[in-house]
């Protein structure tokens, strides 16, 4: 049975165990666990491929370099830039009790919420350059004529667990076995919301290459994806495949997913270059100034697809409040915001409206061009268009998702 890290929990954002004494334990093992970050690293621009100094060029598809060669890397694990203060323990055990038995109402829907559903025959017929958001951070973007699937989780819950943990509060748009063939999934990191063992071993046989952050790649060889198929970078580096441009780029995170791979391997952002077209996809992380770094070395961005979600003043340090993702998305010079990582899964203390709602709003008070598309919606990346306030009118409480690799009717309910 696969098990959370510890640490993984200490956000929320990844999946919920309940019971009193797994709160303890699992807080106890988070605040004992070191938490030494490196110095913080700089970039200065570059062509988009040239990786910088001291850093390795990427490894052959199929391999994975030693991870002690990662500038990241240090006594034993991954390391963001930035130190981040400790939590601590009664913080750690407090933050698991409110989650668990202070859950405020609101922070789920309790009817249908808008899902447009999709058909391999639509997605084929679809111009270049159209994404489709098929829920939480899983994106579909046809680009060169073939498609890019990034994080994609279709099960019921973002769990390793069947039986609990944070269930979708709706069915995926599409079924797997309807998706056309993958040119590439695109993966941030190794979080249950974002690495979905299931839907991984799903997919690998329509996918022709997994491009990873360092370490997540060997997860897939282990599960069973060809070796083959799997390229693993650290950031700064990339590949191009098909004509498109992919490249790793700093995130503010942490990785695992059991109790003993705290930050053994890397999470990252990802710079997507389609000829003029530029594409970034955040994963998830916190707000750090990488970001302006990213914007003066690939920017500026026609589109950012940027975490808001998940997000509480008690874990900012790996999670952007949505007034930090719009300025992340300042820094990266993005002309469309895309907000991502929200409408799919209950994982925080926040109503379920309210990513969208706040990042609305600062999205008017800086003139932003902000997309929200319906899930299951095509939106053209250049010239998208007004997109609908879908969220607006819902009610909350608790949801029950259709049964995961569901094709979504027009609007998926209770």
């Amino acid at each position: 049975m696969r098990r959370t890290s510890p640490r993984s929990l200490l956000p929320l954002s990844m999946t919920a165990l309940s019971g009193v004494a797994t709160v303890l334990v699992v807080g106890a093992l988070a605040m004992t666990a070191s938490r030494v970050m490196s110095s913080p690293a700089t970039a200065s621009p570059q062509s988009p491929l040239a990786p910088l100094p001291g850093v390795s060029a990427p490894a052959p598809e199929g391999t994975q370099p030693p991870l002690e060669s990662s500038p990241q890397w240090a006594k034993g694990r991954f390391h963001n830039p930035a130190v981040e203060p400790e939590q601590g323990f009664w913080k750690t055990v407090g933050i698991f009790w409110d989650f668990m038995v202070n859950k405020p109402s609101g922070t789920a829907p309790d009817q249908p919420i808008q899902v447009q559903a999709l058909t391999k025959a639509q997605l084929l017929a679809a111009p270049d350059r159209t994404l489709f958001r098929l829920g939480h951070s899983t994106v579909l973007l046809k680009l060169r004529g073939r498609f890019w699937l990034t994080d994609p989780v279709f099960s019921e819950r973002a769990s390793p667990f069947s039986f609990m943990g944070p269930k979708r509060f709706h069915a995926p748009p599409i079924a797997l076995d309807e998706l056309p063939e993958i040119e590439a999934v695109i993966l941030s990191h190794d979080h249950y919301d974002h690495l979905d063992h299931d839907t991984v071993l799903a997919l690998a046989p329509k996918v022709r290459h997994f491009v990873t952050p360092l370490g997540v790649g060997q997860r897939l060889i282990d599960w069973g994806v060809p070796a083959a198929k799997v390229s693993q970078f650290d950031w700064w580096q990339g590949t191009s495949i098909a004509g498109l441009q992919l490249t790793a780029t700093p995130a503010q995170h942490f990785s695992g997913r059991g109790l003993s791979d705290r930050n053994t391997t890397l999470w990252a952002s990802w710079v997507l270059i389609d000829d003029d077209l530029r594409v970034f996809f955040s994963g998830d992380t916190g707000y750090f100034d990488g970001f302006k770094t990213i914007g003066e070395r690939f920017g500026p961005f026609d589109l950012t697809l940027m975490e808001t979600g998940a997000y509480d003043p008690r874990w900012p340090y790996v999670h952007m409040q949505p007034e930090q993702t719009m300025q992340a998305h300042i820094d990266l010079r993005g002309q469309r915001l895309l907000p991502i990582h929200n409408g799919t899964f209950d994982l925080a203390m926040h109503r379920w409206q309210d990513p969208f709602e706040r990042i609305s709003a600062l999205a008017r008070l800086r003139n932003v061009e902000l997309v929200t598309p319906v899930i299951g919606a095509p939106l053209a990346i250049e010239q998208p268009g007004p997109t609908p306030q879908w969220w607006q009118g819902a009610a909350v409480s608790a949801p029950e998702a259709g049964m995961a690799g569901e094709p979504a009717a027009s609007a998926v309910g209770r």
